[in-house]
């Protein structure tokens, strides 16, 4: 049975792609993040990711479409809101093209993340799953953080100090959000 995984960047990859496979999926990669900002980190996200692909087997399907115009029109529509409008976005683009691969089943890296909001996730996985024709599985994989940190480390892979958009690279810089420097 295979999955199309959302994914944000290699180092959540590293423990999220191993879980499904070990679920018995076969995992297929889909890269669709038009929050990241700004585009230098854009590139730097998608080329580790690629290698890391590359090393682990992992095809991957890019939907290489940079157009912060569009996404911050998306999440500013959403005052209050900006992460569970990221995700729909983000969800409702992986579920579409499981539907056009005719992959039964998606899923998201994310979901790896302490700093992601779970409950909207999830929900706004399912809703995106009901309305393109794929099932969305939530598995709360945030027990794997910490080895894909130290995974990542040990490949030598990018890590980044935030999660992509400017407003949570604002935050990581300003100490708004409580994250670790390093997560």
């Amino acid at each position: 049975m295979e999955i199309l995984l959302h994914i944000c960047c290699a180092p959540c990859a590293t423990y999220s792609a191993r879980h499904f496979g070990e679920l018995g999926y076969q995992v297929r990669g889909f890269f669709f993040n038009p929050n990241i900002h700004p585009y230098g980190e854009y590139r730097r996200r998608l080329d580790t990711l690629t290698g890391y692909c590359n090393l682990a087997a992992i095809p991957l399907v890019v939907r290489d479409r940079y157009d912060p115009e569009s996404y911050l029109r998306e999440v500013m529509l959403t005052p209050g809101g900006r992460c569970a409008a990221c995700y729909r976005l983000r969800l409702a683009e992986t579920a579409r093209e499981a539907a056009r691969l005719e992959v039964p089943y998606f899923s998201t890296t994310l979901a790896v993340s302490p700093y992601q909001d779970h409950d909207l996730l999830r929900s706004a996985g399912e809703e995106a799953g009901r309305r393109h024709g794929a099932e969305f599985i939530y598995r709360d994989l945030r027990q794997g953080f910490g080895e894909s940190v130290a995974e990542s480390r040990q490949l030598g892979l990018y890590r980044q100090r935030y999660c992509g958009c400017l407003f949570s690279e604002w935050e990581s810089y300003h100490g708004k959000s409580g994250r670790v420097s390093d997560a």
